[in-house]
């Protein structure tokens, strides 16, 4: 099944602005949430094809979101892509670790989250 619905969770205005205009001007809906919690929430309402999940966030951080979301029933088969500023092998590891199917290190190139994203199963 092709990816069309996305839910980017980013607690910057900056860079949900600009993940949500790559992501839509290719085509994809998105919905956005600004923090861990309100990312949980709107997995389980909306059912995305995919999230792209930022780790720094006030509250519940990106890695504890992922952990929840991929080990909860109803949501553990939406793959999640973190996209974060974290760029350390370690993170990178713990973020897969958590349940993350991939791993992004901001500042996004568009091309390649377009071609991440297409690549998907």
């Amino acid at each position: 099944m092709p990816v069309k619905n996305i839910l980017v969770v980013d607690d910057s205005p900056t860079e949900r602005f600009f993940t949500v205009d790559v992501l839509t001007k290719a085509g994809y809906q998105v919905t956005t949430a600004e923090n861990g919690e309100e990312g949980i929430a709107k997995a389980k309402a909306t059912k995305p094809d995919l999230i792209l999940m930022d780790v720094v966030m006030p509250g519940l951080n990106g890695y504890q979101a992922t952990r929840t979301l991929s080990r909860d029933e109803e949501t553990k088969n939406i793959p999640i892509i973190v996209c974060t500023s974290k760029g350390q092998e370690t993170d990178k590891i713990w973020g897969l670790r958590q349940g993350a199917i991939d791993y992004l290190v901001k500042p996004l190139i568009p091309e390649e989250l377009l071609q991440r994203v297409a690549a998907l199963p």
